[in-house]
């Protein structure tokens, strides 16, 4: 199994590159924001590989990191996400925004994906919610304070301020974010006023 490849970049393709290694040409798949961040032809490169073996074929995918591959490796554990889908959503999200996607159960960010509809997105963020935290770089007590949300099992007012910053136009991590920071230095027992009023000052930070 090849799990790196050190070489020089021969030529792109529409989703993939060659790349010569002692004068073998191996072709990569890469996501569109791979391709992008890649030097130029002639230029050298190190890939991080995925290896997949098939009866009758044998395709390499190529990553800027090993957590990127990572993800390619955990997206594809979620039904209905094979290598196409994986691929269209690390084009379109860097890995932090997608751990924190997920983390924070943003449903819609991973729906902008290409090929991705809101039922892919929704067993996304469902399946590896547990498995992102690690990666993504919110506040935990936020996740926890989305994840109450999502579970009816937020309190009240903090429910309220909340939609109420939603209704207001900004998304709902965002809010939640917020509202979290808000709760931290009301304490527990504030009124949902209070805490839109705190919510709407973090938001201006």
């Amino acid at each position: 199994m090849i799990g790196k490849l050190k070489g020089v970049i021969d030529s792109y393709g529409e989703d993939f590159i060659i790349v010569d290694v002692g004068g073998v040409g191996y072709l990569v798949h890469c996501s569109a924001r791979t391709l992008q961040a890649l030097p130029a032809q002639g230029e050298p490169v190190v890939l991080s590989i995925e290896t997949y073996v098939r009866e009758d074929q044998i395709r390499l995918f190529g990553f800027l990191s090993d957590v990127e591959r990572e993800w390619f490796r955990l997206l594809q554990t979620v039904q209905g996400v094979g290598a196409r889908v994986a691929l269209s959503v690390l084009g379109t999200l860097k890995v932090a925004d997608l751990a924190t996607a997920v983390a924070m159960r943003d449903k819609a960010m991973i729906a902008r994906s290409p090929g991705v509809g809101p039922k892919v997105a929704e067993r996304i963020v469902t399946e590896l919610k547990d498995k992102a935290p690690a990666f993504a770089t919110v506040d935990p007590a936020v996740i926890r304070l989305s994840g109450a949300l999502e579970e009816k099992r937020a309190p009240q007012p903090v429910a309220d301020a909340i939609s109420a910053l939603v209704k207001l136009g900004y998304g709902q991590p965002q809010a939640a974010a917020a509202v979290g920071a808000a709760t931290r230095e009301a304490g527990e027992g504030a009124d949902a006023a209070r805490l839109i009023r705190l919510g709407l000052r973090e938001l201006s930070k």
